[in-house]
């Protein structure tokens, strides 16, 4: 009688470690930048970074988000308050971060032909930025603060 509860104890151990090492924290750190388009520093706009995951680990951690100030500059934090981002290579996206502003490319149109936004509202930020995928970004292991990004825009007057 005694064997089969210390076999059950034994099992019960065994899992509890394996779980104990799957709730490791990700390594986070401090990461800042600058998003220009045309040149200029480029205000509200959201940058996302998500972590790519690889063979070894599948799941690195939180993405991280942030958002420009009117100097273009932004710090990034994760949705749970944590600052910085996973350390490893990242899938970019930024987008305008601003009510009223589409995101549509004069050069491409609508599928259905129908009429663009007005001059004003169209997002100066082109459709492969707004997209992840597109750019990547590695994350140093002491951090930075130079995830600069000079964005040309399909917008600009020619």
């Amino acid at each position: 009688m005694r064997m089969p509860k210390l076999a059950a104890a034994s099992f019960l151990g065994a899992v509890l470690v394996t779980v104990g090492g799957c709730g490791e924290k990700s390594k986070y750190v401090s990461v800042s930048g600058v998003v220009k388009v045309n040149g200029q520093p480029y205000a509200k706009a959201g940058v996302f970074f998500q972590p790519v995951g690889g063979k070894d680990n599948p799941n690195p951690g939180r993405g991280s988000y942030g958002v420009t100030d009117e100097n273009g500059r932004f710090v990034l934090k994760t949705d749970d308050g944590t600052d910085g981002a996973v350390v490893g290579k990242h899938q970019i996206k930024i987008v305008t971060h601003q009510a009223n502003v589409v995101g549509y490319d004069p050069a491409v149109g609508s599928p259905d032909n129908v009429p663009g936004p007005a001059k004003g509202k169209i997002d100066p930020i082109p459709a492969d930025w707004r997209t992840l995928g597109n750019h990547t970004f590695d994350v140093p292991p002491g951090g930075t603060d130079q995830a600069n990004f000079d964005i040309d825009s399909v917008t600009k007057k020619k």
